[in-house]
């Protein structure tokens, strides 16, 4: 990484965190881990920073607000998937009766992903 201002260092960043989303969005792996590990970089540049200038702290609140806004949106995706997980491993078919009215359980096991028919 080029040596820079702050104020160019917090530039690329925020340039960072909206290209994130864009990458996570169109599902573009291998670019979302480009720029995760650029803008991990920036952060660790960063954090030697001990005094921002006056122009600077509007530009960090908002950096803070858009990396808060891909939290949320890597959060709220994570916990769709785990429910879409969860809604296919449950059992599909119910268990059923025989003749004599005693319960039996199906052999269905309810994994709509485990590839067995």
């Amino acid at each position: 990484m080029a040596a820079g201002t702050t104020h160019q260092y917090l530039v690329r960043l925020h340039d960072v965190i909206l290209e994130e989303r864009e990458y996570s969005k169109v599902l573009d792996m291998e670019s979302l881990a480009k720029a995760m590990q650029e803008k991990e970089e920036l952060i660790q540049v960063l954090a030697h920073v001990k005094q921002l200038d006056e122009e600077d702290n509007e530009l960090a609140a908002i950096i803070r607000h858009e990396n808060r806004r891909n939290a949320y949106l890597f959060k709220a995706t994570l916990g769709w998937i785990r429910e879409t997980m969860e809604f296919f491993g449950k059992r599909t078919v119910a268990s059923g009766y025989t003749a004599n009215a005693g319960m039996v359980n199906s052999k269905v096991n309810g994994r709509l992903l485990s590839g067995q028919v």
